[in-house]
Parts: structure tokens; sequence; C-alpha cells
């Protein structure tokens, strides 16, 4: 049996909630993330920042009528990543017998 190494960006339960959700859309404002995973905007925030310094999401903060709004995007190396992190479960759950 041979079990695939599993990412410890992705390893994380709110990290990969959000990149749960935003495989399925484009993009997501941090309110609507924060409400999906129930979590503090701290907290969020700091999952966040670590999946943008591990290049899996794009950030971009503007203004709709005065007030900040905070947009994640998924990145190719972040599906990628995403991804391969499945594949490797899969060889948790599923492992080969020789």
């Amino acid at each position: 049996m041979e079990f695939k190494e599993l990412d410890p960006i992705l390893h994380s339960q709110l990290r990969l909630a959000v990149m749960n959700i935003l495989m399925s859309m484009p993009e997501a404002e941090f309110t609507f993330l924060k409400e999906k995973t129930q979590a503090t905007a701290g907290n969020l925030s700091v999952q966040i920042n670590k999946l943008k310094d591990a290049e899996y999401l794009e950030i971009s903060k503007q203004f709709r009528d005065k007030y900040p709004l905070t947009i994640c995007r998924i990145t190719t190396k972040g599906i990628e990543a995403f991804e391969q992190y499945v594949q490797a479960l899969q060889s948790y759950t599923n492992p080969k017998t020789p």
C-alpha cells in the first residue's frame, strides 16, 4: 500500500473548506466565505492569507458603496494543489492492495 503525502497547507479544515467553495465558483467575497464556513473574521483572514502566501488564492480589495470588499479567487496553482490533495486523500480511503 502506498499513501500519498497530504499537502499541509490544505490539511486544515478551514483552508480546505475555503478551497472547496472556490473550486465551484470563480470568486467569492470574504463575507460569503465567512458565512459559509461559519468562521470568525479573524481566523478566516489568517487562513486566507496562508492560502495567498502559498499562491493558491489571489485576493483583491476594493470598495462597494464606500464599504471595503475583499474578493478571493482560486489560482491555477490552487486548483492543481486541491486536485492533488483529493487524489492523495483517496489513497487513504481506497488503498490499493498488492
